[in-house]
């Protein structure tokens, strides 16, 4: 007589053998909640909208936190239960608190956190410090082998929080030789010449179709409504761009890219401007879900 399928299920449990689920990866959405973020999410948050659409993919598991919580929601055990942080921010930078944003860097450059930072988070604190620290590490490699041990370095442009850059101000960050050993880097600004808040479309193309954050996304694609932001993007070379953005005037930006910081994963994703409903969009959001399994430690390169 042939055993039911369950019998086997049973004798496996009770064996041992059958293997669990893989744990979810822990994602901490973090917002801090502009107003006008709801004109373009039904009275709603964009975090709120983000989160709500990431728990229902599998494998993840997912709670948000904002800049007004207690300790600006990244406590040490908040951050001890994450494994990858999706950070908006854009009129409040200067109130992130320096501990808690150094707490945030400190976890991803040990491998403990991937981080994704979305539109204006370019100039969030722990994306700029993350860029500096990058920028650091380029620096040490650029240097003649015989250079390196012995180098000082003194860094310029140390919190270029809101400070504009103009077309013609050289593309930050760079190396300059000072007296003796002393090197002089400027770090980068995290930022770009122009910008424009038209609403109008941009026109995606997916550059690494093979790249697990381009897993099921078109070869092109559009953001019917958006806000522009034109190159150069005044940050260390990315290690890949996976999207590229162009509007109809002509402007472009690298709006996909990645780098290793550290030992941990940083990605930024352009779109996402607090009045246009990007996130309520297949395709921003399938963008999202990828860089969030990319980004968690311990996942495949």
């Amino acid at each position: 007589m042939k055993h039911p399928f369950g019998f086997f299920i049973i004798q496996l449990l009770a064996s041992g053998t059958l293997l669990h689920a893989a744990d979810p990866i822990r994602v901490l959405v973090w917002d801090e909640q502009q107003p006008e973020q709801k004109q373009g999410y039904g009275g709603k948050f964009l975090g709120e909208t983000i989160a709500a659409h990431l728990a229902t993919r599998p494998g993840l598991s997912v709670r948000t936190a904002r800049l007004d919580d207690p300790a600006q929601g990244l406590g040490d055990a908040a951050l001890a239960a994450s494994d990858v942080m999706v950070f908006w921010c854009h009129r409040r930078v200067k109130e992130q608190d320096d501990a808690r944003m150094e707490a945030v860097v400190k976890r991803v450059m040990e491998g403990k956190l991937g981080f994704i930072g979305l539109h204006s988070t370019h100039w969030g604190k722990p994306f700029v410090r993350l860029m500096q620290e990058r920028a650091k590490t380029d620096a040490i490699q650029s240097l003649p082998p015989s250079a390196r041990a012995e180098a000082t370095w003194e860094y310029l442009n140390t919190s270029p929080y809101y400070q504009p850059v103009g077309r013609a101000l050289r593309i930050t960050p760079f190396v300059q030789k000072g007296e003796g050993t002393l090197w002089k880097l400027t770090l980068p600004a995290c930022v770009f010449p122009v910008y424009r808040n038209d609403g109008m479309p941009s026109h995606v193309t997916t550059l690494l179709p093979q790249h697990p954050i381009a897993a099921g996304l078109p070869p092109q694609w559009d953001i019917p409504r958006t806000e522009m932001y034109g190159e150069p993007f005044h940050v260390p070379p990315p290690d890949e761009v996976v999207f590229e953005e162009k509007w109809d005037k002509g402007e472009n930006f690298r709006s996909g890219c990645l780098w290793k910081v550290g030992q941990g994963r940083v990605f930024y994703f352009r779109p996402g401007h607090e009045t246009y409903p990007v996130f309520q969009q297949a395709e921003p959001l399938r963008v999202l879900e990828n860089a969030v399994r990319w980004a968690a430690p311990d996942s495949d390169p």
